[in-house]
């Protein structure tokens, strides 16, 4: 698997989608500090709510052969700036996370438009719970070349 690292608001399934990748136990856990989970770096969501600590992401990208937005549908709030994926020089991948929960279509689009907006693309629709979506992600990740 490429190493991916994932960005995004505070409690939108970051962690969690490490978990269910690298066939851990799922159970939440607040990240602090920048972790790798295997192949996957999990960033904490205050880097992504707080322009300050954004260099922190942009620095931590480097190390990763493809950066993952990830935008909870439950939550109408974003945090990406539009064009924001530009600024890594890696491919930007968008998921839309806890489809299971979501209160209707509407807010699937408008998270996958939010993601759309930050450069994200292409967008998948995941459950770290059901499962539903991730093969189809696991699928378009291995398709990637990865960084050189």
């Amino acid at each position: 698997m490429k190493k991916l690292m994932m960005m995004g608001r505070i409690a939108c399934g970051k962690t969690t989608l490490c978990q269910y990748l690298m066939g851990q136990e799922l159970s939440y856990r607040k990240t602090q500090t920048v972790q790798l989970m295997g192949d996957a770096i999990d960033t904490p969501g205050e880097y992504v709510e707080n322009r300050a600590l954004m260099r922190g992401l942009t620095v931590t990208a480097v190390d990763a052969d493809v950066v993952l937005f990830l935008q909870d549908c439950t939550d109408p709030e974003c945090r990406f700036s539009p064009g924001q994926a530009a600024m890594y020089g890696r491919p930007v991948v968008g998921v839309v996370t806890k489809t299971d929960l979501a209160p209707g279509p509407k807010s699937l689009e408008d998270a996958k438009d939010l993601l759309e907006m930050a450069g994200a693309s292409p967008v998948f629709f995941i459950s770290s719970y059901t499962g539903e979506g991730i093969p189809a992600l696991v699928d378009y990740l291995d398709s990637l070349p990865e960084a050189t």
